[in-house]
């Protein structure tokens, strides 16, 4: 079954990505969203235009479409769009999604992808998520927070490299503050800069924080792709 995979560059939709190669499925494209909208109800917004070098790193094609609206039925609309024109073009008949835990999220793509014909996998649904960020770390992939949104994340965060030690540090912020450990509803936003998926490493040769008093972003100004 020839599959396409919604993405981002972070941290969920590469890991999705990556269990489905390991289940034997064919991941044959990539569909990315770009929002210009910091309030996106369904899409990444930082460092979003980076997903055509990420696919380069992962040697995957990739379609990009453009959702200029922040309304829920704009951007279900454009999500439509963009599936019905990857399954049209490489002839997909299911489409992974990196979603753990938000029924509002699966819920909209289960919709839109019934009314296409499409099957749904969501290979990272209800995974603990201390769990799963320290697996994905022992599994080399290499993950760097470009956003944070949330009581307890300060702008320290902002251009760190996850490790054990320091998602040791996010379970206690998570318990303390009441966030998502999984970032899923925005807390924060991740990208990543080299995994078992890539051949090549996204190297991030400089970045600018941009901090908005309780929330901001790290802006990827230099980069370059290293063979590996």
């Amino acid at each position: 079954m020839k599959l396409a995979s919604l993405y981002s560059g972070g941290k969920d939709s590469n890991y999705a990505i990556f269990e489905m190669s390991q289940r034997g499925y064919e991941v044959a494209c990539l569909i990315s969203i770009e929002t210009m909208n910091t309030d996106s109800l369904l899409f990444h917004f930082p460092n979003i235009r980076f997903t055509s070098i990420l696919a380069e790193a992962i040697n995957l094609p990739i379609r990009r479409f453009q959702s200029n609206s922040s309304k829920l039925g704009d951007e279900i609309l454009a999500l439509e769009n963009a599936l019905v024109n990857v399954r049209d073009e490489f002839e997909i008949q299911g489409v992974v999604h990196g979603g753990i835990s938000s029924n509002f999220q699966k819920r909209n793509f289960g919709t839109i992808c019934k009314k296409l014909g499409l099957t749904v996998f969501s290979p990272l649904w209800k995974l603990d998520p201390s769990k799963y960020l320290h697996k994905m770390i022992d599994q080399k992939f290499k993950i760097v927070i470009v956003g944070v949104s949330a009581l307890g994340l300060e702008r320290e965060w902002l251009g760190t490299l996850l490790d054990h030690d320091n998602v040791k540090k996010l379970e206690s912020l998570s318990l303390r503050y009441g966030f998502n450990l999984n970032f899923e509803g925005g807390e924060a936003e991740t990208i990543v800069v080299d995994c078992p998926l890539y051949k090549k490493k996204f190297r991030i040769k400089e970045g600018l924080v941009k901090w908005f008093g309780d929330n901001g972003i790290f802006e990827i100004t230099d980069y370059e792709l290293i063979d590996k």
